[in-house]
């Protein structure tokens, strides 16, 4: 679906700012040990809103995020506040809850966590989710060289470290990760540290023998497709379309490229690492949703019973509860092919929460609600055709938007944050009331079909 002109989408962007600080401090935060909730170190507002602006205003292969209905009175904002409430329900249950961009090692086999989980977990073999008939064009070879870390991890006492991958040249065979191992000793003098990955407070690397994952691997030679970003994109077909249309192949075939310096085939990794650009992290997720959830039309049509919720009052949990099996199982009405809908009430409640911040009581869009919340307004990015963001109160629509319509407004930052709860460098928190086994949790919650 085409997205409204800029212009009326304003409306859509306003109530999301006046939003911000309760999305940062509410919504965008992951559980740490079994009741404290941290803001996210991965999942920021600034990221996101940047995001969302690259692919409403750009979008890709001709689909733009979608932000409402341009018709009289907020019916067609509050549309487009509902999309990108469903879209951030199923984000706090699949990554922002675990403050993860990378896949995590999860699947344990025989009380063990299988090095060779990079390559798919649950009996998956990311490298051969190809694209289907018609577009193999756009789908990264898969590369045996290629070598990969993850740049995020589980944090829980004894979690394994960040999934990897290389050659069997350096990795003949991959063993397990030993969750009871012990390597904190930092009374001693010298102090003995836990050095795996920062954090660390137990566990470690066990490559004795070969052990494989659930689908008989003991390597990780061309296993550098994981999930990543905010809704897991995973597979050498996916990758390969983010770089089709937004990356560096986009750019050498003479099309235009929001990314031409980034090749996603190359460094999949782009996604969760680039600092530089922390929106691709969103924009890899709200590019799944373009494709997956805004066209889907298998005997339930997305955009007509979002459309339909909201003219019905937003009360029927039908709708949402459709759009997280089609997000977690590929149907709107599991049990379907690969099983029963997983995390259905969490996800149900993301979106009640969502809704409630994004929405007043009487289902109007946020207001701007005082000195009790900052009028801060990021830059608006116009695209450019390069990867470095450029500020333009004009900018211009290459995709869907004529130059009558290419009107946004011009943000700048009109205050600073007073509040002092706001002045805490959240990356030092200790978490030390986690010093627990977890190895018996339940891995229900993150046992997802990520393909």
């Amino acid at each position: 679906p085409q997205t409204r002109s800029p212009a009326a989408n304003v409306g859509v962007e306003d109530a999301l700012l006046n939003a911000r600080r309760d999305v940062d401090k509410k919504l965008f935060v992951y559980q740490s040990g079994w009741s404290d909730w941290l803001p996210s170190t991965q999942y920021r507002f600034d990221g996101f809103l940047r995001g969302l602006q690259v692919m409403y205003l750009e979008g890709v292969g001709g689909m733009t995020f979608y932000m409402g209905e341009d018709v009289a009175g907020t019916e067609g904002t509050t549309m487009g506040l509902v999309n990108i409430a469903a879209f951030l329900a199923q984000s706090m249950k699949e990554t922002i809850k675990y403050d993860a961009c990378d896949e995590n090692n999860w699947d344990i086999i025989d009380g063990r966590y299988p090095l060779a989980n990079a390559c798919g977990q649950l009996r998956q073999s990311y490298q051969d989710y190809a694209c289907p008939k018609g577009s193999e064009h756009m789908q990264c070879d898969v590369d045996l060289d290629m070598e990969q870390r993850a740049t995020t991890q589980a944090n829980w006492y004894g979690a394994p470290g960040p999934l990897f991958c290389g050659p069997k040249s350096k990795y003949e065979f991959v063993g397990y990760w030993d969750y009871s191992h012990m390597c904190d000793y930092s009374w001693k003098d010298p102090p003995e540290l836990c050095t795996d990955y920062p954090g660390q407070k137990g566990g470690g690397y066990v490559n004795d023998e070969p052990v494989a994952n659930a689908n008989g691997r003991t390597d990780v030679e061309g296993c550098c497709w994981w999930g990543r970003g905010v809704i897991q994109t995973t597979g050498i077909c996916n990758f390969g379309m983010l770089n089709y249309y937004l990356g560096k192949k986009a750019s050498d075939e003479g099309r235009d490229s929001r990314y031409p310096h980034i090749d996603f085939c190359k460094d999949p990794g782009a996604v969760c690492s680039r600092e530089d650009h922390p929106e691709l992290k969103w924009i890899a997720g709200m590019f799944y949703w373009i494709r997956s959830l805004q066209t889907y039309d298998e005997g339930w049509n997305y955009i007509d019973n979002l459309k339909a919720f909201v003219r019905g009052g937003r009360s029927d949990d039908s709708f949402i509860d459709a759009v997280s099996g089609i997000v977690n199982r590929g149907c709107h009405n599991p049990p379907c092919g690969t099983g029963p809908l997983d995390g259905g009430h969490e996800r149900k409640e993301n979106f009640k929460k969502v809704l409630e911040i994004f929405l007043e009581l009487d289902g109007s869009p946020r207001i701007d609600r005082g000195n009790d919340f900052p009028t801060y307004y990021p830059t608006t990015y116009a695209p450019t055709g390069n990867d470095e963001p450029v500020p333009n109160p004009l900018p211009t629509m290459p995709l869907n938007f004529g130059e009558s319509d290419a009107l946004v407004k011009d943000a700048v930052v009109m205050d600073e944050w007073n509040d002092e709860e706001e002045e805490e460098d959240w990356s030092t928190v200790v978490q030390e009331d986690e010093e627990e086994d977890w190895s018996t949790i339940m891995q229900d919650e993150e046992e997802e079909d990520w393909s």
